[in-house]
């Protein structure tokens, strides 16, 4: 299945770190093109089909400190996407220096996390800010964007015709963007540090599953960054399309990748047993899920969820990033969008559900079908052991119950420093592991895990 990227989802337009993290505060004059995208918008492409009309807004009620070293008259800042430039984010309480010659948040090479949006700091600074939120005000906000959504969905007819045949939409979608409409992720191993240690030269043999691999942005950038001749990826999408592109990419060599068509919630009655081709059950160690999840209809999801356990080792695990609920992809929805409740169309034909932290929590956690099938609260906790006890194979009426080893919320503040616009975005980011200890490959940490592991690490060392 085709990627939605968006983190989309996260970065900017994947340039080398020099470029894509400027600290100049200056504001450039060069006129743009009207689709240019720009730096810190790669996870937009999805959400943006048309740049907004630049237009003054009303003063954002935080004013930044008055630089004196600088003209006196800043640009105002401007609506973006729909969403009002009145709203300003939460800050924290000053802790840094806000001196621009010896600022504490300059960090070379950039590091996703370390960047928090404090009092005196100038918001078009940088690209990005990390763990932003949002006001009442701007949560309301996005609440009567919702209803307006809902009094106008999509039609029956359209609703059935995006819901039949889903790869259809995907297909002409890299019919038309091929190649040079993502940019290549590789910020992952950032976000998944596991992906990184299973590409040294000494790391274990391993298998990855990537499900929407689209046009190969994450599998090549994983294999490029690899020394291990162990590893081997298989990269799957449901779009023909996407695979054709995969395969035809100077880097595809069948030793190490392997790219196929497969709907990650196919039928068990299909070929391979709803499996990849060339994988059998429980022959993989890392399934890599990158702005998927969120392109399936929910009524999916079950065996979306029954095929990736199947075809798992134990111990294996499911490396998760998709949208959040309160993105700006979803806030800024118009009419005709809405399919129900956080599930829309967009307007080149492909899907997206939009996930809060419980909900997501549940789908993986073997908890939700318990509460879809009015089982008693008291009995959950129960029908989670005993999935965790039995091969799904031996129980096709319990669904798999993975281990929520990690699971945070990402938020973050992307900002057009050149035409003053700030943009909230929104994604969820998990490791869910199946129980066993088949799989050589350690369970990854999230990257906010990974860095407070290390500081507890170097305070450990200091005190011994």
């Amino acid at each position: 299945m085709a990627q939605n990227t968006e983190e989309t989802r996260a970065t900017s337009s994947e340039q080398d770190a020099e470029g894509r993290f400027q600290t100049d505060n200056s504001i450039s004059k060069k006129q743009h093109p009207k689709q240019q995208l720009s730096k810190a918008m790669e996870h937009m492409r999805f959400a943006v089909t048309v740049d907004p009309v630049p237009h003054t807004s009303s003063p954002t009620p935080h004013t930044e400190p008055t630089n004196t070293s600088t003209s006196p008259t800043e640009p105002t800042e401007n609506d973006a996407y729909g969403v009002p430039a009145s709203f300003a984010p939460v800050r924290n309480p000053a802790a840094r220096s806000h001196d621009p010659s010896n600022n504490q948040k300059r960090t070379d090479p950039f590091a996703f996390g370390s960047r928090y949006l404090e009092e005196g700091d100038n918001i078009f600074e940088f690209n990005a800010w990390d763990h932003v939120s949002v006001d009442d005000t701007y949560k309301q906000f996005s609440e009567e964007q919702y209803e307006r959504q809902r009094q106008d969905p999509v039609s029956d007819f359209d609703r059935k015709r995006f819901n039949d045949n889903p790869e259809k939409w995907w297909n002409v979608f890299y019919k038309n963007n091929k190649t040079n409409f993502f940019k290549n992720r590789k910020w992952l191993s950032q976000e998944f540090p596991i992906l990184g240690e299973i590409g040294r030269e000494d790391g274990p043999a391993a298998t990855i599953l990537e499900v929407g691999a689209g046009a190969g942005n994450s599998a090549f950038p994983i294999l490029q960054n690899s020394t291990n001749k162990r590893l081997k990826i298989h990269a799957c999408d449901f779009s023909k399309k996407a695979v054709e592109l995969i395969r035809a990419h100077e880097l595809y060599n069948p030793e190490y990748i392997q790219a196929d068509v497969w709907d990650v919630a196919s039928s068990p009655d299909s070929e391979n047993g709803g499996l990849p081709l060339g994988l059998q059950e429980g022959s993989v160690d890392v399934v890599l899920m990158i702005f998927i999840f969120s392109a399936l209809n929910p009524r999916q999801w079950d065996q979306a969820v029954r095929n990736v356990w199947k075809v798992l080792k134990p111990g294996g695990q499911v490396l998760f990033r998709d949208y959040g609920r309160g993105d700006l992809a979803q806030v800024r929805f118009k009419k005709g969008r809405w399919m129900e409740e956080n599930f829309y169309v967009r307007g080149d034909g492909t899907r997206v559900y939009f996930f809060d932290l419980p909900e997501l929590e549940s789908i993986w956690s073997g908890k939700k079908a318990a509460e879809d099938d009015n089982t008693d609260r008291d009995d959950v906790e129960t029908l989670v052991q005993e999935t965790q006890k039995v091969q799904l194979g031996n129980a096709p009426d319990l669904r798999p119950a993975f281990e929520v080893a990690h699971i945070g919320v990402d938020r973050r503040m992307l900002v057009n420093r050149q035409r003053r616009l700030k943009m909230y975005r929104c994604w969820m980011q998990a490791v869910f592991r199946k129980p066993g200890q088949d799989s050589e490959v350690a369970t990854s940490t999230l990257r906010q895990d990974k860095q407070e592991s290390e500081a507890a690490e170097g305070e450990t060392a200091e005190e011994a």
